[in-house]
């Protein structure tokens, strides 16, 4: 099955993927430059059993917003009254973006200013690119953590 294909099935089906098929997913995926991550992104994530799922929730998370390749807000999140405001704290600080390799391919990857962690993105489609953070503290066993983000 085309990725892009299996991506908004599992989408649709409320997010729960086997992180295997992920993996192969991710494979299949072209990288993306880091160009077209400027602006505002809404995210989400996939149901793998990773010991992440479930965080960004709690605190809120709304998205990351790519102002430049220099200034980027890692997390958007909303507050009680649902406005939305840049949790610099949680984060460590802003982040910035980067070409890296990651697995063999040099793709956008966005790098946390005050924490060990990366978060690497490949095209989905025009408006939605699959993310996997890489670094310190992340992994659960082997397994990464995978969202996706959808422009706002």
């Amino acid at each position: 099955m085309d990725p892009r294909t299996r991506i908004a099935e599992i989408r649709r089906d409320g997010g729960k993927a086997d992180p295997d098929e992920l993996d192969q997913i991710w494979a299949a995926l072209p990288a993306v430059p880091t160009s077209e991550l400027i602006g505002t992104w809404k995210g989400g994530e996939f149901v793998t059993g990773h010991r992440f799922e479930g965080t960004l929730a709690e605190i809120g998370w709304y998205g990351k917003t790519f102002t430049s390749l220099a200034e980027v807000a890692p997390l958007v999140c909303r507050d009680a009254s649902g406005e939305l405001y840049v949790n610099s704290e949680l984060a460590g600080g802003g982040a910035s973006l980067w070409m890296v390799e990651f697995r063999g391919e040099v793709t956008a990857t966005m790098v946390y200013d005050g924490k060990p962690v990366l978060d690497h993105f490949k095209r989905v489609d025009e408006r939605t690119v699959l993310g996997v953070m890489n670094g310190k503290g992340v992994q659960d066993g082997d397994r990464f953590y995978y969202f996706f983000l959808e422009r706002d």
